[in-house]
């Protein structure tokens, strides 16, 4: 494993997720998060019960930051090194999606809708509310 050349002072200014990256990057190669912590660990000069209290923060901040990737065998790797070779999707692809014409559309909203007039605006009905009626607990226990 290579030496980094960070000192203590420059690594306590940085996350463990940018210290885990600069430790992946220098080296090459894939580790074990336990591993991978503790040459973090080591930089930062953390003593065992440090390491225990801050594994699963740790964990979690490879688990969200994008630039890692766990794989299958359960190492951490630098995402960068595995995205070669995997396909990719661009956004102007030409999808397959159905379109619908307005003709269609109309015709389906004529199937649900017989009884409503086009010219209204779907969204505002004043006639949703004129056949609620407010029941009082009070009066239907007096009137039993």
């Amino acid at each position: 494993m290579k030496k980094i050349n960070l000192s203590l002072e420059e690594a306590e200014l940085m996350n463990y997720n940018d210290i885990a990256h600069i430790i992946l990057a220098e080296n090459g190669k894939k580790m074990k998060i336990n591993d991978l912590f503790a040459e973090v660990g080591k930089i930062l000069e953390m003593d065992e019960s440090e390491y225990a209290e801050h594994i699963a923060d740790f964990f979690e901040l490879l688990s969200t930051d994008k630039r890692f990737i766990m794989l299958e065998d359960g190492n951490w790797d630098l995402k960068i090194k595995h995205n070669k070779g995997m396909e990719t999707f661009e956004d102007d692809e030409e999808d397959d999606d159905i379109v619908l014409e307005d003709d269609d559309v109309n015709q389906e909203d004529d199937m649900f809708d017989e009884d409503t007039d086009k010219s209204e605006d779907d969204d505002v009905d004043d006639d949703d509310l004129s056949d609620l009626v407010i029941v009082d607990d009070l009066e239907d226990e007096a009137n039993m």
